[in-house]
Formats: structure tokens, sequence, C-alpha cells
């Protein structure tokens, strides 16, 4: 009644398909959190260079150079991952392998 079905081909597709294991998660988890940081890294330099504060009309005291570098570094934190560079960097890195 019921006709030879051939497997082979659907073995074939079941054997190239990676099913991800525990520790390929974490990497992925590790390896987001690293190009989010550089994403972070990027745009602080970009807001160092952009974000100069040389108003003549205010005197310069000594924590204002230490206060925008801590600005800057906040904002560029919060800002880190949401810009696209961190998952176009972590696609390319991931299918690299």
């Amino acid at each position: 009644m019921f006709n030879s079905i051939d497997n082979s081909i659907a073995f074939s597709y079941a054997d190239a398909v990676k099913i991800p294991t525990k520790m390929d998660i974490n990497n992925d988890v590790k390896l987001k959190k690293e190009t989010d940081a550089f994403e972070a890294f990027f745009i602080k330099k970009i807001l160092d260079v952009s974000l100069k504060h040389d108003n003549k009309l205010f005197a310069k005291d000594a924590g204002d150079k230490i206060y925008n570098s801590m600005y800057n570094d906040a904002i560029s934190r919060a800002m880190g991952g949401k810009f696209g560079l961190s998952q176009m960097l972590f696609d390319f890195l991931k299918h690299k392998g």
C-alpha cells in the first residue's frame, strides 16, 4: 500500500542545519556585548571631537575636562548598540566564525 519514501534529501538537510548549543549562545552573547562596547567607543570618539566646549564666556576650571569626558562616556554607553554598527559587526564576525 505504501511506496518506499526516499528520505535521504531530508536527512542531508537535517545534517546541514546546525542546532545552536548552549556554548554557541554564550559566545553570541559575549560577541554582542563586545560589539556593543566597540560601538560605544566609536560613538565616544565622535562625541569627543564634535562636542568641544570652547566657550569664552565661561571660565574653565580644573574639572571641566574630566566632567566632559565622563559625560561623553555616559552618553556613548547609553547609545552603544543602537546605531546599527554593532549589529553589522556582530553579523559579520558571527558568519566569519
